[in-house]
């Protein structure tokens, strides 16, 4: 953790702007920050502030002069997603991290976070992954393009940080899942796709739920509100130019995670792999050992959040809206 700026940052009396408000991270940051002393919460529709647009971007920052930025807004979306639609993950990502970044430099922000994700360390990196493992190899191919856009945030904050001394900070999620996921089965990740697909398995009866893959890949993954506990609690204790990982430390195989899933939804037919659709990454752990050290190692229980989440989806109807949606 070289490069220390500042130990400690007070959030107090400060205007924190949540950029992405509406996704899923964001909205979970913005609930977080309700518990600080803040002076204020910073959130814009689309309708006012265009992230892709440069000029909408600098506008509204100089109008509003936030403290703080957490950059959550982001294109993301599943394997199929980033397969399908490569230019729109590359280019929407990269132009709304560098209108972002260069504006809050421009206005004087005195912290940004950039949320970054796990998917920007190699395929075959070392496992559990350290931060020191970017760019140390090729990236999984099914994701290479958010990835890529993703690297350059993080680059783009080492750079303000060289050049202007900001206090421009990153940090990479693992996996999440939790309230205002994406149950839609075309852009959906690997949890809120289980969470569908056991639910109308167990709706119409079926003897059996096709996961896919062989269920073999390990992966972790982290409640979306655990993830913005540990945001708030880096953005008051890191300055360093190193990304930092925000994960749990614990995995668990697909096929695990599928029964877990269906005891959650209540689904007791049998699962079958479909071996013919891409596994993606065969292990992607982090490693987490920096961020205990700083003091934070809150996450719950998996099998706990997942079921905290379906029955959440159920009582908000993000589950039922997103297959009403798609039908």
């Amino acid at each position: 953790m070289s490069d220390v700026l500042s130990s400690k940052f007070d959030l107090s009396g400060k205007r924190v702007f949540v950029a992405g408000h509406r996704g899923m991270v964001g909205s979970a940051l913005v609930r977080r920050l309700a518990k600080e002393s803040v002076a204020e919460v910073l959130t814009e529709t689309r309708a006012n502030l265009d992230l892709l647009n440069q000029s909408s971007v600098d506008t509204w920052m100089l109008d509003n002069k936030p403290d703080v930025v957490l950059l959550a807004a982001a294109k993301v979306g599943g394997i199929l997603a980033n397969s399908t639609n490569p230019a729109s993950f590359i280019y929407e990502n990269l132009m709304i991290e560098a209108n972002l970044i260069h504006a809050a430099w421009k206005v004087g922000v005195k912290k940004l976070v950039f949320l970054g994700s796990t998917c920007i360390y190699p395929k075959m990196a070392p496992q559990p992954i350290k931060e020191e493992s970017l760019l140390t190899g090729p990236l999984e191919p099914t994701n290479e393009w958010y990835a890529i856009a993703k690297i350059a945030g993080i680059k783009l904050c080492q750079a303000y940080r060289k050049q202007h001394g900001s206090d421009f900070i990153s940090v990479q999620p693992t996996n999440l899942y939790g309230p205002g996921d994406n149950y839609d089965l075309q852009a959906s990740h690997v949890l809120p796709a289980l969470i569908r697909k056991a639910y109308e398995a167990k709706a119409a009866n079926a003897k059996e739920l096709v996961v896919w893959g062989s269920g073999k890949p390990l992966r972790e993954f982290l409640h979306v509100d655990d993830l913005a506990d540990a945001v708030i609690f880096v953005t008051k204790n890191y300055s360093a130019a190193e990304p930092l990982n925000i994960a749990t430390g614990e995995e668990v195989s697909i096929g695990d995670l599928a029964r877990h899933v269906c005891k959650a939804v209540g689904f007791q037919g049998n699962l079958v792999f479909d071996s013919s659709k891409p596994d993606g990454t065969p292990r992607k752990l982090a490693d987490c050992s920096n961020l205990h050290a700083l003091g934070w190692n809150n996450a719950r229980n998996l099998e706990t959040g997942i079921a905290e989440t379906f029955a959440n989806a159920l009582k908000t109807g993000e589950l039922t809206t997103s297959m009403r949606l798609s039908a």
